[in-house]
């Protein structure tokens, strides 16, 4: 009976522990959340995201798409459509986003699409806000392996950080950030850099002055023309199959 009574003590006394083990886990859990890379930003986009939801409940896009993706300049695109005639472009920007941003919305503003080729364009604000540009490369980086993951067959186009003239003081953390994206993206087949940064320029070096709007960040008609003209061939060559 002695025995018998040792043994049960110890095994409460096993049960117990593990009990509390399993509490302080629990308790200790939405602590160490705090310490991880937990998306805040959703505030932000409400209702820009639900516009595009609302846009695909009247017609949803139709297959063989070119789905445009990013920030402001894409979101400001506005004849996007007439300039690019040959291909059924979808726009998918949203102004001052991140690309955290686009990976957090990919499931709903990407994806659903399912489209032949992607263009991207994004970056640009995470460095002005502060980012580290090895963190936007990793962001970047997170948003080809999820393309890669989620739509194999997917070609991605990578637009260059543009030239913008009141962002000059990081013109060389944009270049910086291009220098790494086209480095990446010439590992795989299925990926490309296309620089619009160098045919923003004029013979002088310097952001052509009449293409910009009068922040000196987004563009107007003529800045836009500048990039219809640069993607047009890589996107024809890009919805035939790899772009080498």
């Amino acid at each position: 009976m002695v025995k018998q009574a040792s043994k049960n003590k110890k095994t409460t006394a096993y049960f117990l522990n593990k009990a509390v083990l399993f509490f302080a886990l629990l308790i200790c859990l939405p602590f160490a959340a705090f310490g991880q890379n937990i998306y805040n930003r959703a505030n932000l986009w409400e209702k820009e995201i639900a516009a595009f939801a609302d846009a695909d409940k009247k017609e949803f896009p139709r297959k063989k798409k070119v789905l445009f993706v990013g920030s402001s300049s894409i979101r400001g695109w506005k004849t996007l459509k007439n300039d690019f005639p040959e291909f059924y472009a979808i726009n998918r920007g949203f102004g001052g986003s991140h690309l955290e941003d686009v990976i957090f919305y990919a499931p709903q503003i990407v994806f659903p699409y399912k489209p032949e080729l992607i263009v991207l364009y994004a970056g640009e604000n995470d460095i002005a806000a502060g980012k580290t540009v090895e963190a936007v490369f990793n962001d970047f980086k997170k948003f080809v392996a999820l393309v890669k993951a989620k739509s194999p067959k997917t070609r991605l186009i990578v637009v260059s950080a543009k030239p913008s003239p009141s962002r000059a003081s990081f013109a060389m953390k944009y270049k910086e950030f291009n220098d790494l994206m086209k480095t990446e993206t010439g590992k795989d087949k299925r990926l490309l850099y296309v620089d619009v940064w160098t045919p923003m320029l004029d013979e002088n070096g310097e952001p052509k002055k009449d293409i910009f709007l009068g922040d000196k960040l987004h563009m107007n008609a003529a800045g836009y023309k500048i990039w219809r003209e640069t993607l047009f061939p890589h996107i024809k060559a890009g919805l035939k199959g790899a772009f080498r």
